[in-house]
């Protein structure tokens, strides 16, 4: 059964999930006060990379179940909203900046009348402070036949598509979850929404507002701190002899650990991990319960270490004893998004260490199939080059630091001859050492001998 929906702020979260609900079969309106924006996905542009991300916009658009504006009164007649408003990182500190969310809850209450007291349901996506949906509540809670559910994300970047059309579960967090009687309609009508995605098995979640909040901060938490954990593990590795892949293949094969999320390098970035782990820290912080989670203090600090390794491991692979003996060395950076399959370069590891890099007085160039226009908005005169081969030649150092599955691929032999010096960085402990060696490179790697 069709449902018409609202995507409240269709940046990366709002507009997949804009996209994915028509894709289900709803008549979707996507809303942001973005004109530009507006006018792009209208278009049928995707104004960001994402796999299958333009093929579900297009087909949307095409059957008349997908459009976008910019003007709340559009969304008068809608029956479920959802809202995918950022929540970025406060200029004044870690915790989360929620004047977006604030500001667009503000807008709908204002159309939310129109209705006139038929069953209407606001769904939050956004990753927020424990408490916040509570308060959205109660401020909703004020406008006849509303109610609020808290549907946290679970989207990783490069395969965002996939996972709002088949998460693995759905949680659904709700005012009281004891008290079925007031929960239930508001509940059947999320899963009327979910319907196809419930009907394929997915585990359905009702929990309190409070648990839900802490779901995706609490799971974004642990991945940062397993992260962390191996790259520090990595550094142990260097100090020893030992190589971190071993160590890796090993504990990943403990059921109570297992592999993912242990590969060693230069650490993660991203608009949400760093900033969503600074935010619970400072969540804990206002709650009076600081010290239980001080130790994402060291995992945050230890995935910016790695990132002043690299820098490190640079100068002494061109044999300076200090990064100031980088000045006029050429280097190449391969990547600067965060992570392959995407080209969001928001606190990308790759895209600060050819900053860092640039700093010491270094010559860099950096290449990437998709994020070289967000790189130079956030690093302007950095030298981009869009070409591999090209961004390769007369390089002394090469830096693998996103593992595009194009760097990944590279021929040893072949690259040997566009360089001018065989040096390699795998940040990403993504290459085979031995075959690089074999072709006559210098080849280092983070945690490896």
């Amino acid at each position: 059964m069709s449902t018409t929906i609202s995507v409240i702020g269709v940046g990366y979260l709002g507009a997949v999930h804009a996209a994915s609900m028509a894709e289900l079969g709803h008549d979707v309106i996507g809303l942001d006060v973005d004109a530009d924006r507006v006018a792009a996905l209208n278009d049928g542009h995707a104004p960001f990379h994402e796999p299958g991300f333009e093929q579900i916009l297009r087909r949307g658009l095409q059957a008349d179940r997908l459009r976008f504006t910019t003007d709340y009164a559009d969304l008068a007649d809608v029956e479920v909203h959802f809202l995918g408003l950022g929540t970025p990182q406060r200029t004044d500190g870690n915790g989360a900046d929620l004047r977006y969310l604030r500001a667009a809850v503000d807008s709908l209450r204002e159309v939310l009348p129109a209705r006139g007291g038929a069953p209407t349901l606001v769904v939050g996506k956004s990753t927020v402070p424990v408490g916040t949906a509570r308060t959205l509540a109660e401020q909703l809670g004020a406008v006849e036949g509303v109610h609020l559910i808290w549907n946290p994300e679970f989207l990783r970047e490069g395969f965002a598509v996939k996972d709002t059309l088949a998460p693995d579960r759905l949680v659904y967090g709700v005012a009281d979850p004891e008290d079925h009687e007031a929960t239930e309609a508001a509940v059947g009508r999320l899963d009327a929404v979910y319907a196809q995605i419930l009907e394929r098995g997915t585990s359905r979640l009702v929990m309190g507002f409070e648990a839900a909040e802490l779901v995706k901060a609490s799971a974004n938490a642990f991945l940062a701190t397993k992260i962390s954990f191996i790259n520090a593990i990595s550094e142990m590795c260097e100090a020893t002899g030992a190589d971190v892949t071993d160590v890796a293949r090993a504990i990943g094969m403990d059921d109570r650990i297992g592999p993912k999320f242990l590969r060693a390098g230069v650490g993660f970035g991203g608009g949400c991990l760093p900033k969503d782990i600074r935010a619970f820290m400072a969540s804990a912080e206002d709650l009076g319960v600081g010290e239980s989670l001080a130790f994402l203090r060291e995992v945050d600090a230890i995935n910016g270490r790695r990132r002043i390794r690299v820098v490190e491991l640079a100068a002494e692979m061109l044999g300076a004893e200090t990064t100031s003996g980088l000045r006029g060395r050429r280097i190449t950076v391969l990547g600067a998004a965060f992570k392959p399959d995407s080209d969001d370069v928001r606190d990308s590891p790759a895209l600060e260490v050819a900053c860092r890099l640039r700093e010491a007085g270094a010559q860099v160039r950096i290449t990437d199939p998709e994020a070289l226009a967000g790189a130079a908005r956030r690093a302007p005169g950095l030298e981009t080059e869009q070409d591999t081969d090209q961004a390769l030649r007369g390089a002394e150092l090469v830096l693998l630091l996103t593992e595009w599955g194009q760097y990944k691929e590279l021929d040893p032999a072949r690259t040997r001859e566009l360089v001018e010096v065989p040096r390699i960085i795998d940040g990403r402990n993504v290459l085979e050492p031995r075959q690089w060696r074999e072709a006559g490179w210098e080849f280092r790697a983070l945690g490896r001998p």
